[in-house]
């Protein structure tokens, strides 16, 4: 089919590599403007524009598509790009742009949205992350038609992807994009075959996962063990849940942390319990808080053991 590709990070990347692997023709992408990364904030392009140049692809990176917005003359360029190439469908993945009524009744066949949960749960901008902070067993990816809502437009195909008891949202993204490249690969398939029937979504069930804020990433010891081992994994690695330890001046991001059986005692929440290269116990609301892998602020991530080598506080058994 002939397509437009709209996509951002490396989650979009691999969709877009999967539709050109399955014969696609694509011969435009739209991907966010290139942004600071790095130590020297160089101006770097997105994943999804990376791998469109190195596929010969045009790319465009209009910062609006709203013909009344902020950039009306870059959002009545894409336009012109998109009338150009007249596509069958517009597939979008991660873009990060609101998609006005226009963009979506252009392609002949409108445009199809990769969300990386099964809808309606978790509709909204950070479903992988709220998935493992709310002790979600199972998720998955949903190809859905697009309409203006918030990812409220019709599901034309699921795929479920289970979450591991202590798997990271690093790793869940990277189960997540694969199973969505695919699911994308099967949709337009069976879409071409007249085989793919939309359906409304349920309307129990409907969650909304908020876009992630750095507030979120300070560890609330007053709340359970278990609770703050699912949002360090939910964090890792944005924004990355943080903690205050004794005799460091600013807080040590926590990359992998586990709850462990009640040893609390009467300490308060907050409470460093021990502090050894077994892991560094903190009392919580309900049961204690193992931390294992840590990163100091300007350091490198490191496993307890190695961290423990440069902090020691005094008293601790």
């Amino acid at each position: 089919m002939r397509l437009v590709f709209a996509g951002t990070p490396e989650f979009a990347r691999i969709a877009l590599d999967a539709l050109l692997a399955a014969g696609h023709d694509i011969p435009l992408v739209l991907t966010q403007p290139d942004r600071p990364a790095g130590r020297g904030l160089k101006l770097t392009p997105s994943p999804v524009k990376q791998a469109a140049q190195a596929a010969g692809i045009e790319v465009a990176q209009p910062r609006s598509l709203k013909l009344d917005g902020r950039y009306p003359d870059e959002a009545a360029a894409a336009r012109e790009w998109l009338v150009r190439v007249a596509p069958d469908v517009m597939v979008v993945a991660a873009y990060g742009l609101i998609l006005p009524l226009w963009t979506l009744q252009l392609p002949r066949l409108g445009c199809l949205n990769i969300h990386a949960s099964l809808l309606p749960r978790w509709r909204g901008a950070a479903p992988i992350q709220r998935a493992i902070e709310a002790g979600d067993t199972r998720t998955g990816v949903t190809i859905m038609q697009m309409d203006e809502g918030l990812d409220t437009g019709d599901m034309l195909l699921e795929q479920v992807v289970p979450i591991g008891p202590q798997q990271s949202a690093a790793e869940l993204h990277d189960a997540l994009a694969l199973a969505g490249g695919q699911a994308i690969v099967q949709a337009l398939d069976a879409l071409q075959r007249g085989e793919l029937t939309p359906r409304p979504q349920p309307q129990e069930g409907i969650t909304y996962a908020a876009k992630l804020d750095k507030a979120e990433a300070a560890l609330d010891f007053t709340q359970p063990a278990d609770v703050l081992a699912r949002r360090v994994r939910a964090f890792n690695p944005v924004p990355g849940a943080t903690v205050r330890l004794p005799g460091l001046s600013e807080p040590v991001k926590v990359w992998r942390a586990q709850a462990v059986a009640d040893g609390a005692g009467q300490a308060a929440p907050g409470t460093v319990l021990r502090a050894s290269a077994q892991g560094v116990d903190i009392a919580a609301g309900q049961g204690v808080l193992r931390l294992l892998e840590l990163q100091k602020a300007g350091g490198k991530r490191q496993p307890v053991e190695v961290f423990m080598q440069g902090w020691q506080p005094a008293g601790m058994p």
